[in-house]
């Protein structure tokens, strides 16, 4: 019975952790050139909870909790402080609160449509897919973009990875035409390192040639008057 009881224990505790995991904010990163980071300090999230590298980052700086599966230690929680209410007055004044509404978006671009083959000069099919992508930012307070480019597995390692940082690199200049933030925008190739598909048929390949472009920032809106 006893080791019936430690069991529950357990299996109780893990199922907690994991529930304020899943409710925990972004990591801060504070000084870490290894991630990406808002202008609150705090980790970049890919939209499969990952945390953002940057070309810096080596597993010697993978040291930020919430990041690459680096775990916090426990510590015990303090209890809030009991609530002072305020005398309430005659005439409250109206007050208009603001809301940050957390805004993803997230581009492919298909290089066979958008770029020559083995070029990295964006085509006008490409350019007309990024000025959608500028005008459906406008008004939003950009925090991050960050182009990656991908390719198939044809061809040399070092060449494949050339390639697709040049094609990031294109991405990203083209969107710096569109007045979004220099300071914001980041480009980086994968090579043919993270492929979607399987490269043994040619349309695996031609699904891996890719150029990602993801976009994390927060529109403004103005709540009720109370």
């Amino acid at each position: 019975m006893r080791f019936i009881f430690k069991l529950i224990q357990v299996v109780l505790a893990l199922a907690t952790t994991q529930a304020f995991a899943e409710k925990s904010p972004p990591p801060a990163i504070g000084n870490n050139p290894a991630y990406l980071k808002d202008s609150n300090g705090a980790a970049v999230l890919s939209n499969n909870g990952d945390c953002w590298h940057t070309g810096a980052w080596t597993p010697k700086l993978a040291n930020i909790v919430g990041c690459d599966g680096v775990m916090a230690t426990a510590t015990p929680v303090p209890l809030p402080s009991p609530r002072v209410e305020a005398p309430p007055s005659a005439e409250p004044p109206p007050t208009v609160i603001a809301e940050r509404e957390p805004v993803s978006e997230k581009v492919t671009l298909d290089t066979d449509t958008y770029f020559d083959f083995d070029k990295a000069v964006l085509k006008e099919e490409g350019r007309g897919r990024l000025i959608e992508l500028a005008t459906r930012l406008s008004g939003m307070t950009v925090e991050v973009i960050v182009a990656v480019g991908h390719t198939d597995s044809t061809g040399t390692e070092s060449y494949n990875q050339k390639l697709s940082e040049r094609r990031a690199q294109a991405v990203k200049e083209f969107l710096l035409s569109q007045a979004l933030p220099a300071d914001r925008m980041y480009s980086q190739g994968k090579g043919e390192s993270q492929p979607l598909a399987s490269n043994a048929n040619r349309q695996g390949r031609a699904e891996n040639r890719r150029v990602e472009v993801e976009v994390v920032g927060v529109r403004q809106q103005l709540g009720k008057a109370n």
